[in-house]
Order: structure tokens, then sequence, then C-alpha cells
């Protein structure tokens, strides 16, 4: 081999895509939403998030610890249509899951504010856990988890 020439790695490593430097962390998790000052108020008022950006009727960004939630509503870049046509809307199944103690009485002081459920408290052996929804169809899970005994 002569200097100008450089030694290719064997084709089946070629191929592999690098990845170590594609994700740098850790953004957030976006919901499509309808209204977005009604989602801020949700998230604010009802679950102790604080407000950290507001393009109201577009976008807001609302966090909690390390979890910050990018509320696209109509409008939004993050909420326009697909290159085929779908649109994108709030709902579905997919959800933040947020832990919480005492989920018993999490859940009657959310009733008593008004707030719905999807389904009623589920015990499993990883912990207790019920699904919150709010105004725009998307779920958000309460999660204690179980205790060591």
């Amino acid at each position: 081999m002569n200097r100008t020439q450089t030694q290719r790695p064997p084709a089946s490593q070629d191929a592999k895509p690098r990845t170590d430097d594609l994700v740098i962390g850790f953004h957030g998790v976006r919901y499509q939403v309808r209204d977005v000052n009604r989602s801020v108020e949700f998230y604010t008022r009802q679950l102790g998030f604080t407000l950290d950006h507001q393009a109201p009727p577009a976008f807001a960004s609302v966090s909690r610890d390390n979890l910050t939630l990018l509320l696209s509503g109509p409008g939004a870049s993050g909420s326009r249509p697909m290159p085929d046509g779908r649109h994108q809307e709030p709902g579905g199944w997919n959800r933040v899951v947020l832990q919480v103690a005492d989920l018993p009485a999490r859940i009657e002081t959310l009733r008593s504010a008004g707030l719905r459920f999807r389904n009623e408290m589920e015990v499993g052996p990883g912990g207790r856990q019920i699904q919150l929804e709010y105004p725009d169809g998307n779920a958000i899970e309460l999660f204690e988890p179980a205790r060591d005994t």
C-alpha cells in the first residue's frame, strides 16, 4: 500500500453507523395539544410544573425536575402535518410517567379538583399506577413504586 492509500475497515464495520455522538442528551417529551394556555394551566396548577417558555397559541414548555414537556399547539412547527398528509394530534397510549408518594391520596386530591382518569388504580409487582387524562386527551401516568419488604 502506498502513502496516499488508506486502509478501509472490513465491510461489516464500514456499514455500521456511528452512534456514539448522535444523541447528545435528553431534551424532553413533546405532547400535541389543542390549547396551549389550557395545558400550561393544567401542568402548572395541578401538577406543580414550572413554565419555562410560552409563545401562545403555538407553543409552551413546562418542566419539573429533569423532565421538560414541549406543548405543541395548532400551528407549531412540531405539529405540522407529515409529508404523507398524516396529522399529528393529541391522544394515544404513550405517556409520561410521574412518580408520586401515596397514590390513593393523590387520586382523591385530583378527583376533588375535577380531574378525570382513564382507569382505576392498578396494582402490580412494580407498584401502583393510574392514568390521568388532561383536556386534550393525552395521558399522564401517576406511579408509586412498590415498597421493598
